[in-house]
């Protein structure tokens, strides 16, 4: 005997998969920009971090080179030697070499600048706008 009686399908609804589809987007709205926010956060903090590491290698050499900094240049291992620097940092960036600028090759006044645009600088002269200035008592702190 054949059972004649509707067998109800189980299966989703497009209603149903419309709204789980919904939830997702609006959990990618609220989550992508803040990781794409903290990833650009973590990414200037690295340059500043590396940025420091040079500027106390500039000390360095210049307290053992009469308070001269030398020749401005690209940071490399030529410039600052693995005396100074042991390994030379590259911008997180651009995965470029981080550039120096002496004002003078007096004791004071240099900046350092990476391909993303963030500078770190001695002289308030030499740095513009959102320049991150490094001082040895104060650290790094933004103009």
């Amino acid at each position: 005997m054949v059972n004649n009686v509707p067998r109800k399908d189980r299966a989703f609804t497009l209603i149903e998969l419309m709204i789980v589809i919904a939830i997702i987007a609006i959990l990618a709205a609220i989550l992508i920009p803040n990781f794409l926010h903290a990833r650009a956060e973590s990414q200037t903090a690295a340059c500043e971090g590396n940025e420091k590491q040079i500027a106390t290698a500039l000390e360095e050499y210049a307290v053992d080179n009469n308070g001269t900094y030398g020749p401005g240049g690209s940071v490399s291992s030529t410039l600052l030697g693995t005396t100074y620097l042991g390994v030379t940092p590259k911008d997180p960036l651009k995965g470029s070499l981080y550039s120096v600028k002496t004002a003078s090759a007096a004791y004071g006044s240099y900046q350092i600048s990476d391909a993303g645009g963030h500078d770190t600088t001695t002289d308030a002269s030499l740095g513009g706008k959102g320049s991150i200035l490094y001082n040895q008592n104060s650290g790094l702190t933004s103009k």
